[in-house]
């Protein structure tokens, strides 16, 4: 992604002013560059160094999986005090007298409750509830599940070719709307690439034979 967007910058540049310039991008500067937000965190003193000890790390209660009456999973994610007020409501335990919500020594009694209730339902009753969602209950979805899922057959988010599923194409243009590509058959192209690589028909057919290239489509 980092290497798209410098790409699409140095194109605009050139554009503009008539020159070009190198791009240059690396996997590790785009992991560093999400990291950011934590970075910044870390400076106010709201997150701790260390692993599992943090809001959006496995670290608090209110975001995090639990594991439903069928060996299912729900996540939850509420953060927020107005969900969070939601999600005690929506677990039936907001009279109950817990720690406060930020109490970091208090998470661990507050992960022990909220597992006991939902262990009590499955997870397609936790999250049929309409108030699931304001409090940020969600399914654990698998592959299969999660093409099926409304989020994903109401914007036609998924598409078959060839009897394989697979993401739609994203983003979506309204004046050039993009297709899927057909499914390539295994080791379709690896004649043509190693040709136009300058290999002959001879050498191709020796490294077949040596099984030093994979799978060839004859």
């Amino acid at each position: 992604m980092i290497l798209a967007v410098g790409i699409l910058a140095a194109l605009n540049h050139a554009a503009r002013v008539g020159e070009g310039q190198v791009v240059d991008a690396a996997m590790v500067d785009g992991a560093r560059l999400l990291t950011s937000s934590l970075h910044e965190m870390l400076a106010d003193g709201v997150w701790t160094d260390e692993r599992g000890m943090n809001f959006a790390d496995g670290g608090a209660p209110f975001y995090d999986v639990y594991e439903t009456a069928d060996r299912r999973f729900i996540a939850v994610g509420a953060n927020e005090p107005e969900s969070y007020n939601e999600l005690l409501r929506v677990l039936g335990v907001s009279g109950e007298s817990l720690p406060d919500q930020l109490d970091r020594e208090g998470w661990q009694t507050l992960r022990n409750r909220f597992a006991e209730v939902i262990r009590g339902r499955t997870r397609d009753e936790w999250t049929a509830d309409g108030g699931s969602v304001n409090a940020c209950v969600s399914p654990v979805l698998s592959l299969r599940e999660a093409a099926i899922h409304p989020y994903s057959t109401e914007r036609n988010g998924f598409v078959s070719l060839d009897g394989v599923p697979q993401p739609a194409p994203a983003p979506r243009f309204s004046k050039t709307p993009s297709r899927a590509g057909v499914v390539p058959q295994q080791g379709r192209d690896t004649r043509a690439v190693l040709t136009e690589l300058g290999l002959t028909t001879e050498a191709i057919d020796g490294l077949v034979d040596a099984g030093a290239v994979g799978q060839v489509a004859e």
